[in-house]
This record gives structure tokens, C-alpha cells and sequence, in this order.
């Protein structure tokens, strides 16, 4: 577990040093491999295959006109020594490459018993025999020196054949394995000097990618740290690889994304604990009034009272439903009804508002489907802002338009506008265009945040447009059905 755990702890630089490096040992040990330890393997198995293949050419141009050509051929490129004998082990043919070799032998020796007995080995063979051997063939010794042969390695190869006039034939190919003691020798030599070349190499070449690589990573590693504690003023350096740029790009977004909550939080408790403290202050004061002096319990004073803890609740209340709404706790209702009436039954509740100018169009009736009581809870949201924020003559004006299949619901108050770079944030939930905190004469202030959430959740669209000086449009549509 010890081992595991500290694998684990291993920085990606030593890791790609280690990787880096053992690639490097494997290329090396395979070279060695294949050009010292089996050299001379590979080069018998090769020449091996030239002569069968040189053997197979042979037997088929034995018919044709090509044939003399073919044998030259093979004699010049290949340094093989070729005989073609009848079955009665008489020489017909004699090419030699060299004056070498198991085949110059036998030319001086001519021996047809020999050259017989070789054609019917290869005839019980299936046709093909094949023999390495320090001399010229079966039981012809040699001499040998210190345990070490004399001569080099000859490969025998017989192919017998039948002409197309029926007479029988072997081709007799012959050719020297030259020793490859001084090619490995030599081999072995320059793989030392390469060796210890490109372990050097691949040393400083992973000294080089490891640290390339890692410091980028090092670096946003320990600037990530800085944004752990609290540090959003922080700056990722966006170089390196593309992945490493991404992820620091990612970065810095995060952190400006972590900065601007962090701002609005803090605004958040400020206007929240404003709108807290403000009725708990008058609850306070009332009651301490409608104690200590005579005649004050009024039901003016008591209604005073009833006002501020009713406010103090919908602030309550309205935080816990963003809070819910947000979370995805709260599920919602979907089904049919008439969202002018609706809206028709909500406005008649602000009609003690004598000091406000509040009108309402709407060319037909309508019918959505949702959540009858969010939906309400959105235009009371929409409604209560315009009451807040509209100018001095306290106009709101309320617009249901149909178009395209959808109802579009426009909240109009004749306020101070809202600056076009902060409109996109005026519906981030701890977002407050007014710095100052004005309170609300209705509503909480939480309202957009609200707003949002439920039509996120309805699927409907939402928008604002304001003009400074003229006043604000807020709007939203929900998708018609038909009855």
C-alpha cells in the first residue's frame, strides 16, 4: 500500500523521465537483439530462402527459351553456384559464380554415384534436399583447427524436375555462408558507441520534455492553490501545449466566475441584512413604544407591527423558494389554464394602490400550460419591480400579446432605466444594479432571481430592454394551447 501510495505522489516530470527513459533502454536492448545476438541466425535463414527461391525460378523457365538467361542471372546477383545433372547423376550444366565452394568440388571430382545419391535423397524428400555442412556433402569430412572450422558454412540445396519432354533433372545449387564473426565484432563495437551516445541523449532529451511540460503544469498547480485560499486576483499563464493553455484559460474563467459570486455575495448579505434589520428595527421600536408609553397601543401602531413582520416573512420566504427552486428540490405542476384571467385576478389585488397607475391589455384570452401558482409568482415578481422602480408619475402599463403560437406578457414602467452593460446580470441571484440599496416598497428584491428560475423551468423565454432616463420593458412568453 506504502509503494502504491508513493507511485502515486510521483511528479509528472519524473514520470515522463522514467518513461522516457526505459523506451529508450528497450530500443537499445532490441538493436542489440537483432543486430549481434541474431545476426547470424537471420543471415542463414535468409540466404536459406534466396537459394529454395532461386531453386523454383529455375524449375520454371527449365522449358522455355529464357532458361540459359535465367541461370546467368541468378549466378550474378546472388553468387550461387548452380549444376543441373540427369537422374543418372551426369552433368548437364555447370554455372559457378566463384571458383568456391561445394560445387568446384564437385566439378573436379565429377562424381555421378555422389551426384545419384543426392537425387534420391531429395526424390524420397518430395522432391527437395537440403544440407548445410563445413564441406561438400554427405560424408566427405574436414579438417578442423582448435575445435573451430576450417572453411566456411556451404549450403547444399537439390530440386529435381521433369521436363516437359519427360526427361528428369537436378538442380543442384550450392553457395558459401560467409562468417559473420568480424560483421558482429564490428557491430558490437559501434552499438557500444551508440549506446552510450543515446543514453546521453535521451537523458538530457528527457531532462528537456519533462520540465517543458511540467513547469506549466507546476506553475498553475501552485496559482490554483492561491485561488484555494481565497485569492481571485489571480492570473493563469495561458502557454505551453494546447491542453495546458485550455486548462489554464479554464482557469482564469473560473477564477473571474469565483470573483464576481464572491462580490455579489457579499452584496447579497449587505442587502439582505438591510431588509432583515429594517422591520425587525421597527418591530423593535413599536413594541417598545406601545410598552413604555400611555396610549400608544393604537391599532395604527399595532398594524405598523403586522406590516413589518408580514414583510420580514415574504423576504423569509422568498429566499427559501430561490434557494429551492435553484436546487431543484421544488417540483412544479403542469396543466392547463387561462393565464389572462390569471393575470386579470392577480391585478385586482394591487387595486388599493390608489397612488399607482397600473392598466392592463390584452386582445384575447389565452391558455398555457404550467404551474398556475409559479407562473402567478412570476408576474407578481415582474409587477412588484415595476412598482419599485417606475417614476414619479407611477405608471405601470401591462401588454399581452399573441403572436407565432406564443404569449408574450410585457411588464412597462416609466423608472430611471437600466444601463445596457448590466442587463445580462440583472438576473444573477446576488446581483443588485442599485449599489446603495433602495428598499423595496414591495417585494424583496429576489424577484428577478425568481423569475428566471421558473421559467428556466417552464421552458419559457424572459428578456428586458431599458433605456436610461425612460424607463424598463420586462417581458416573457410561454408557448399557447389550444383549447
Amino acid at each position: 500500500m506504502k509503494h502504491r501510495d508513493l507511485l502515486k505522489r510521483i511528479g509528472i516530470k519524473w514520470r515522463i523521465f522514467g518513461g522516457f527513459a526505459i523506451f529508450t533502454l528497450l530500443i537499445l536492448v532490441l538493436l542489440w537483439m537483432f543486430q549481434v545476438v541474431f545476426l547470424d541466425n537471420f543471415y542463414k535463414f535468409i540466404k536459406t530462402n534466396e537459394i529454395r527461391s532461386s531453386a523454383e525460378s529455375l524449375v520454371e523457365t527449365m522449358n522455355s527459351d529464357d532458361f540459359i538467361d535465367t541461370v546467368n542471372s541468378i549466378c550474378q546477383n546472388t553468387q550461387i553456384n548452380i549444376m543441373v545433372t540427369n537422374e543418372k547423376g551426369q552433368i548437364l550444366y555447370k554455372f559457378f559464380a566463384m571458383p568456391t565452394g561445394i560445387a568446384e568440388r564437385f566439378s573436379r571430382v565429377n562424381s555421378p554415384l555422389y551426384l545419384t545419391q543426392v537425387y534420391d535423397v531429395a526424390e524420397s524428400q518430395g522432391g527437395t534436399y537440403l544440407e548445410r555442412s563445413q564441406h561438400g556433402g554427405p560424408g566427405m569430412g574436414g579438417p578442423q583447427r582448435d575445435g573451430r572450422m576450417a572453411e566456411p558454412e556451404t549450403i547444399l540445396y537439390a530440386r529435381t524436375a521433369v521436363k516437359s519432354d519427360g526427361t528428369k533433372l537436378m538442380f543442384l545449387l550450392t553457395s558459401n555462408i560467409s562468417p559473420v564473426t568480424a560483421t558482429v565484432n564490428t557491430l558490437r563495437v559501434q552499438l557500444t558507441y551508440i549506446t552510450v551516445i543515446m543514453l546521453i541523449l535521451a537523458l538530457v532529451l528527457a531532462v528537456i520534455l519533462a520540465r517543458h511540460i511540467s513547469q506549466p503544469i507546476v506553475r498553475i498547480n501552485q496559482t490554483a492553490g492561491r485561488l484555494a485560499h481565497g485569492d481571485y486576483d489571480v492570473t493563469f499563464e495561458e502557454k505551453g501545449y494546447r491542453e495546458v493553455a485550455e486548462l489554464a484559460h479554464t482557469m482564469n474563467y473560473a477564477a473571474s466566475e469565483l470573483s464576481r459570486t464572491e462580490t455579489l455575495r457579499r452584496d447579497l448579505i449587505a442587502n439582505v441584512s438591510h431588509d432583515l434589520r429594517t422591520p425587525l428595527t421597527m418591530i423593535t421600536g413599536y413594541s417598545e413604544v406601545m410598552r413604555d408609553l400611555p396610549g400608544e397601543n393604537t391599532p395604527e401602531n399595532v398594524q405598523i407591527i403586522i406590516d413589518e413582520a408580514t414583510r420580514l416573512t415574504t423576504l423569509v420566504n422568498d429566499m427559501l423558494d430561490l434557494s429551492k427552486l435553484q436546487s431543484g428540490t421544488q417540483t412544479y405542476l403542469r396543466e392547463n389554464f387561462n393565464l389572462t384571467q390569471s393575470l386579470r385576478t392577480i391585478l385586482l389585488r394591487y387595486s388599493k394602490l390608489t397612488d399607482y397607475n397600473i392598466t392592463f391589455s390584452a386582445d384575447c384570452d389565452v391558455t398555457v400550460c404550467g404551474d398556475e401558482l409559479k407562473i402567478s409568482q412570476v408576474f407578481y415578481n415582474l409587477v412588484n419591480n415595476a412598482i419599485t422602480y417606475t417614476g414619479p408619475d407611477k405608471v405601470v402599463d401591462i401588454r399581452q400579446i399573441v403572436h407565432d403560437g406564443k404569449v408574450r406578457v410585457e411588464v412597462r414602467d416609466t423608472g430611471e432605466g437600466i444601463p445596457q452593460d448590466k442587463l445580462n446580470d440583472i438576473w444573477d441571484r446576488y446581483y443588485k444594479v442599485d449599489k446603495e440599496h433602495k428598499r423595496a416598497q414591495i417585494g424583496t428584491g429576489l424577484g428577478l432571481s425568481i423569475v428566471k428560475t421558473i421559467l428556466d423551468m417552464h421552458g419559457g423565454a424572459y428578456g428586458v430592454s431599458s433605456q436610461e432616463g425612460v424607463g424598463s420593458v420586462f417581458w416573457f412568453e410561454l408557448d399557447i394551447v389550444e383549447e
